[in-house]
Formats: structure tokens, sequence, C-alpha cells
């Protein structure tokens, strides 16, 4: 049986209950208010509520000033995330992960009622701040948990799950603007749709603290015998359990050669012996591709370029998006499937080369006018076919890799950074989106598929494997290849040669060396 404190509840239980309380809540909060405010800046009483931003009845003159506008109102929320991020490099390890998320929780919660009650401009993006703030903290820090308190075997579904929720999010946030939407009139066809994400911010409040700590966490605090307790119950094992005490042994190990080396945040741009930078570079460049492969433009932006890229009415616009979005929701399922069976080169590789060829064909179909039928046609099938290639490699498991890459001690600063990344470049395409729609339209979508077009070749040459092994045997992985450029193929020949044992041992002996030395 496990702890009173965790629902009575131990090992697969107790992570299923994780993933249906905190987990689902957290990312359903990032995909729910990420495109909280798209389908609704067209609505008739958001126009009188902010004539500052509404595109839909202004003069030509008028409209270039009224998107850029528009585009900073839905990007602020952006910011807000960014510094939420960054601000996990130090709350993280400081206050831990447990007491991080349940701040993120409370932010969300704020910002989702100064939303709601709104009658100014202002007070809104105050709320839209606000709540990317607790976003962006989630959006780090939630995966950074998951990893440290999974087992290496189902880790990657685990934190895909994460990609799920993202879309769900999308999804309940796109349906509930239609049933809202079609009220026609009155303060409730938006309002109503941004107060309902205050209740997932309540779940997640109420729920947080009923969940163990991390164990790596504890033990980089030395706090030892919480960090064996909870990792028993995480793993449905007694605390002397070979499996628990080998892990337990680890996650020390990894810590002493991390504490050994500094582990500070300015090691994140140099090579040694760790390849932080490689390791850093490897995140970076993953969470660049997130964003500016398009799929926060379709995401965000569906019900605009249903209705002002290819010319449809606004409730037909409505509907397609939801379907859309829908789509995308059912299609993340593949990557829950495909993670820890094909791998996560196999997934960014099939994801990107999909996305890049959608771009493209959005970019032709959109290239002739909105009189003609068949191109607005296919362009619809061609963001329905985008939003099934962007799940299967870019909507959770660029989060997972990035905590996987990362050692223990830098793992937070490491995550937060370029979660931050993530969201600066979030920033750039809601920001810009509106006005390159308006001016250059077509040729804006021949941007990304560019983009998306370096996933495949990067990932084949610079991104090793990480599934099936557990964090510290990652870690060793970087550490013992001959340069940045070899990794992918040193562990290519060390997969299925090297079992953990091997690498246990290898770990015992290195200490032993250090100990010597000093």
């Amino acid at each position: 049986m496990g702890s009173a404190k965790h629902f009575g509840l131990q090992g697969h239980a107790l992570s299923r209950l994780q993933t249906a309380l905190i987990v689902a809540p957290s990312f359903i909060l990032f995909g729910y208010n990420q495109a909280g405010i798209g389908g609704l800046i067209t609505e008739d009483n958001w126009v009188k509520t902010f004539p500052e931003i509404d595109t839909v009845n202004a003069t030509k003159d008028e409209k270039s000033e009224r998107s850029t506008l528009q585009g900073f109102v839905v990007a602020v929320f952006v910011i807000g995330a960014l510094f939420g991020a960054l601000s996990c490099s130090y709350t993280g390890d400081r206050f831990g992960r447990r007491n991080v998320i349940f701040f993120a929780g409370i932010c969300t919660f704020v910002g989702e009622v100064l939303e709601a009650a709104a009658f100014g401009l202002p007070q809104f993006i105050v709320g839209r701040v606000v709540v990317g703030l607790g976003v962006g903290q989630l959006s780090s820090l939630v995966p950074v948990w998951q990893s440290e308190t999974s087992g290496a075997k189902n880790r990657g579904r685990h934190v895909v799950l994460d990609g799920v929720f993202i879309c769900l999010g999308y999804v309940l946030e796109s349906w509930i603007d239609l049933g809202f939407f079609e009220l026609k009139m009155g303060a409730a066809t938006w309002r109503a749709p941004i107060a309902i994400a205050a209740l997932f911010s309540l779940i997640l409040t109420a729920s947080i603290y009923m969940f163990p700590e991390s164990p790596r966490w504890l033990l980089m605090v030395n706090k030892s015998d919480q960090a064996r307790e909870n990792l028993s119950v995480l793993r449905g094992l007694p605390q002397d359990a070979p499996e628990v005490q080998a892990e337990i042994a680890g996650i020390e190990h990894s810590l002493e050669i991390t504490a050994n080396g500094g582990a500070k945040l300015s090691h994140l741009l140099k090579m040694g012996k760790d390849k932080l930078a490689y390791r850093f570079g490897l995140c970076i460049l993953l969470q660049f591709y997130q964003q500016m492969s398009g799929s926060n433009l379709i995401s965000v932006y569906a019900p605009i370029l249903f209705q002002e890229n290819l010319g449809l009415s606004s409730e037909i616009s409505r509907v397609l998006s939801g379907g859309a979005l829908t789509w995308k929701f059912l299609s993340s399922f593949m990557a829950f499937f495909c993670i820890d069976r094909f791998g996560r080169r196999a997934v960014f590789i099939i994801s990107g080369t999909g996305m890049s060829c959608c771009m493209i064909a959005l970019a032709v179909a959109n290239s002739f006018p909105t009189s003609n039928r068949a191109s607005q046609i296919a362009a619809g099938c061609f963001i329905y076919l985008y939003n099934m290639f962007v799940p299967i490699g870019f909507l959770g498991a660029n989060f997972l890799y990035c905590t996987e890459v990362a050692p223990l001690r830098l793992r937070m600063a490491m995550s937060s950074i370029s979660t931050a990344n993530h969201w600066a470049w979030n920033f750039l395409v809601v920001m810009v989106t509106p006005v390159a729609i308006y001016s250059i339209g077509w040729q804006y979508y021949i941007v990304f598929a560019a983009i998306a077009a370096c996933v495949p070749i990067s990932v084949f040459f610079l991104f090793p494997e990480t599934m099936g092994r557990n964090l510290e045997e990652i870690d060793l992985v970087f550490k013992e290849s001959p340069s940045a450029w070899a990794t992918v193929q040193f562990e290519k020949k060390h997969r299925g040669l090297a079992a953990p044992v091997d690498y246990s041992e290898k770990a015992d002996i290195e200490a032993k060396h250090e100990h010597v030395d000093d």
C-alpha cells in the first residue's frame, strides 16, 4: 500500500493519477490559454469592448496599425510565459518542483479572472501577462518533474502526454468558443470561454501537494531519506529494493560528478567533457524548430486563416478550426504509441518532413485568389494534414528531449532557458502573423516550409537517441562520446551492447578514481 498522503497509491496507479490531476490541467491550461483569444477577436461584443484592436470593421488605412496592436495583445501572453519559464532556472532548484507548480497554478487563476472581468484593454493585457507567467512556469517545470519521477521504460509516453493535453486545450477552447459564439450577442460570447479555464487552475493547485516531490531534487538538497521514500513510492517497491538502491546510487553519483565540475550557468556555453554547449544547443534548436515550423501559426490563428486568408464565413471558419484542432488532438496519440517504440529521432524526422511538405502545399494553394474554390478546399485539407504531422514529434517530445539530455544539476536551468527560447520564437510568430497574413499572404508559408525542411537533416546528424536509457545513462553517453559530431554514431554503436549495469560499473570506477585524486 502507498502512503495515505499519496491517495494510498504507489507505482503505476499513482503515476496515472499524477497525469490526470497535475499534468492534464497544466497542459490543458497551456493550450487553452494560448489559443484563448485567437477565435474571440472577431466577436461582436469583443469588438465593442476593445475597439482599439478591431480589424473586422477597420478601414484599409486603420487595418495595418490595428493588426499590429492585435498581434501584440495576443502575444503579451507569450511575454509572460517567457519570463515565467526563465524564472524556473532559479526557482525550480531553490524552492522545489511542487512549490513552483503551485505558484504557477495561482498565477493562471488570477490572470484568468482579470481577463474575464476586463472592461478595458490595459486590464486585459495585465491578465494575459499573468496567465502567461503561470503557463511559462508550468511548461518549463512540469516536464522536468515528470522526467525525474518516471522510470526509463515509459518516460517518453508520460512526457509526450503533455502534447496530447496541449492539443486537448486547443480543442476545448475551439469548441467552447464556437458554442458561445452561437449566442450571437452579449459579453458571454467571450467572457465565459475565458473564465472556464479557471477550473483547471483550481484542480491543479488543489492537487499538487498530494504527490511526491522529485527524488532527484530532494537528493540535490541533501534530503536523502525522503528521496528514497519518494522513489520507492513512485516505483511501487520497498525502500530497500535493489532497483531503488541502484537508482539512488546513480543519481548521487551524477550529482557528485556535476558538483565537482561546478555546475554554473556559464558552463552551458562551454564544451568540456560533459559537452554542455552541445547539449544546450540541441535544446535551443529543438524549441526553435517547434515554433518556426508553423505549429503555433496554425493552432492560434486557425479561425483567422480560414476566415480572412481563405475568405470563409465566421461560423464556417470556427467549425473548420475546431475540426482541425480535434484532428490534431487525435493525431497526437500517434506520438504516444511511437515515442517509446521507434525512438525520439524517428518522430522528429517524420514530423519535420511532413510539416515542410504541408507548408509548401499551403503556399501554393493560398497563392490563388479566394474565389478559386478548388484552392480553398486544398488549403483546408493541408491545414488538417499539417495538424497530423505536428504532434508526432513537436508537441511534447521536444520538451521531453530537452529534459533528457540535460545533466541533473543543470537540468532545471537548461530546461527553463530552452523553454524560454520556445516562448521567444512563439512571441515572434504570434506578433508577426496578423501583419504578415495581411501584407505578404501566401509567401509567409514559405518561411516555415524552409525551416521545417532543416529538421530531418539536423536530427539525423546531431541528435542522439535517448529512448530506453535512464537519465544518468544518457548523461554518460554524452560524456563518453569522443566529440559532439560523433555522439550520434557513438550512441548507435553502444545501443544494445551496453547494458545499464555496464554504465553503473563505469560510473563506480570513475568515482573511485576521483576519490583517489582527491
